[in-house]
């Protein structure tokens, strides 16, 4: 019996492709990088923003990252003002998080977004106090696929890992939840396919948000 679940923010609650891609874009824009595809950002994404950054850069011609600092600080600037830029949770979501909660399971977020920006984000999307616990990126915790951040959520929480679930959208969140031991479930509605799910070792995968509560 699962007690809590862990859920990665972008790309699996949050559809916030749109604001990591005019944020960097005009991130990189003063030395002719970019604009980028959309498609192209589902693979910038999800090992933080200083990684974000970098594949920018590299993708554009700067593959010495000459430009680096001077863009990530542009980046980091930009999306304070601008983390909720066209953000909406996916759909399903709201009724899944409902579910969760009437069966009384805690609900909580790991993400390698900076954590100021992704308390914005879940607290401007579900409400403040909605989640048991937020946690994106800080300096003093390794980002994903590292497990430190699941560990000291369950530490929060006071459950073993053996009592959480844990959804993501990408083989760094399939990754992470597998190294720290949990139930790992792949959610096909995000940024990448199936088979990177399935190469990561995802113990399910699933098409919409409600299947999460065949396995709670």
């Amino acid at each position: 019996m699962k007690k809590a679940v862990i859920f990665d923010l972008d790309g699996t609650l949050s559809d916030s492709l749109a604001s990591i891609k005019y944020c960097a874009d005009m991130a990189v824009e003063p030395w002719g990088y970019g604009p980028f595809s959309e498609e192209d950002y589902k693979y910038f994404v999800g090992d933080g923003a200083a990684n974000l950054i970098k594949r920018c850069l590299i993708a554009g011609g700067d593959v010495d990252l000459v430009h680096y600092e001077e863009a990530f600080a542009r980046y980091r600037e930009i999306f304070r003002e601008n983390c909720m830029y066209q953000v909406k949770p996916y759909d399903g979501i709201r009724e899944l998080l409902t579910a969760l909660k009437e069966k009384g399971l805690k609900i909580t977020v790991l993400s390698n977004k900076p954590h100021a920006q992704t308390i914005d984000v879940v607290e401007t999307l579900f409400g403040k106090g909605y989640f048991d616990v937020i946690q994106g990126q800080k300096p003093e915790v390794s980002i994903k696929p590292d497990p430190a951040g699941v560990y000291q959520i369950l530490d929060h929480l006071g459950l073993e890992v053996e009592e959480i679930l844990y959804l993501g959208d990408t083989g760094t969140d399939m990754q992470t939840g597998k190294s720290a031991g949990a139930f790992t479930v792949g959610v096909l509605w995000g940024f990448r396919k199936r088979e990177e799910l399935e190469e990561n070792g995802a113990d399910a995968i699933i098409g919409q948000p409600l299947e999460a509560l065949k396995y709670i």
